[in-house]
């Protein structure tokens, strides 16, 4: 019995050991390249080159110039944008092989001073097409109520010509036929109406004729000149409505536009350059 316990204990024994040996074999496998010549370096221990770095960040920097936000608005990335722009800057300064100068700190400062200010103009004119959004709006609405006002005055206008015209013109008719039945009568000494009396009633009908066709005549100029007055003042109000919403809608089609994209990329560019530039003034980096 004994003898099996110490047999058994040899066992667990080798089999931690080699179990133990496995580990070790897995963590070294896992942490270590090995060379061309044989020997083990860690991948961990790593550091890029300055060419790495270079070619990295001038790959960062192309992307982050060729970026475009898709959905307005286009202000709320912004931030974001300029937060990775900065993250690439510093990673490249702070990397262990390339040197920056005072003339680069100098360069980057200002390409970041210049656009941040062109993003914060961008920004001030998004929120003012924001409100271009609005009083565009309110402007349809404007119009539409300027335009159902002058049908609406209009209608009645033509409504009300439409009767005074009605009721003059019979009125005229009915004094033409009259002047007409006064001139058909027949006068003398036996007849109920003397030749005197009809001329005086002629004259008397064509004096009312008179007068009632100048009323109608009246009536029709007042109209016209009504009607052009409800157009003149529709006009005046019409047009300095649809002159805003045509300068408004001009404003809400840039904003489906990133107008930030030419900025960004120019400033990308440019610190590209001041990379190259600090490679060659540094040729090769420290």
């Amino acid at each position: 019995m004994g003898y099996q316990q110490r047999v058994g204990s040899r066992r667990d024994s080798g089999r931690g050991h080699g179990m133990h040996r496995r580990e070790k074999a897995k963590a070294k496998s896992r942490g270590q390249k090995r060379r061309s010549g044989g020997s083990y370096v860690s991948e961990e221990d790593h550091v890029p080159t300055s060419e790495e770095v270079v070619d990295r960040t001038l790959k960062r920097l192309r992307n982050l110039g060729n970026q475009v936000f898709a959905l307005s608005p286009f202000s709320e990335h912004f931030s974001r944008w300029l937060v990775d722009l900065r993250v690439v800057l510093s990673e490249f300064e702070s990397s262990p092989t390339v040197s920056v100068d005072d003339q680069f700190l100098k360069e980057r400062s200002q390409i970041l001073s210049n656009v941040e200010l062109e993003l914060e103009k961008r920004r001030s004119e998004e929120a003012s097409c924001d409100e271009a959004v609005k009083s565009l709006s309110d402007n349809r609405i404007l119009l539409e109520r300027i335009e159902g006002e002058y049908t609406a005055r209009t209608r009645d206008a033509e409504g009300q010509k439409e009767f005074e015209i009605k009721r003059l013109s019979s009125n005229v008719d009915g004094l033409r036929e009259e002047l007409d039945r006064i001139a058909r009568m027949k006068t003398g000494i036996f007849r109920a109406v003397s030749k005197k009396a009809k001329a005086r009633k002629e004259t008397e009908a064509s004096q009312r004729l008179n007068l009632a066709q100048e009323e109608l005549a009246s009536a029709v100029r007042n109209f016209a000149a009504e009607q052009e007055g409800l157009r003149d003042e529709y006009e005046k109000k019409k047009q300095p409505v649809i002159d805003q919403i045509r300068v408004e809608e001009k404003e809400v089609e840039n904003q489906d536009v990133d107008g930030s994209l030419e900025t960004r990329k120019a400033a990308c560019e440019v610190l590209i350059n001041a990379v190259n530039a600090l490679v060659e003034r540094k040729s090769p980096l420290d």
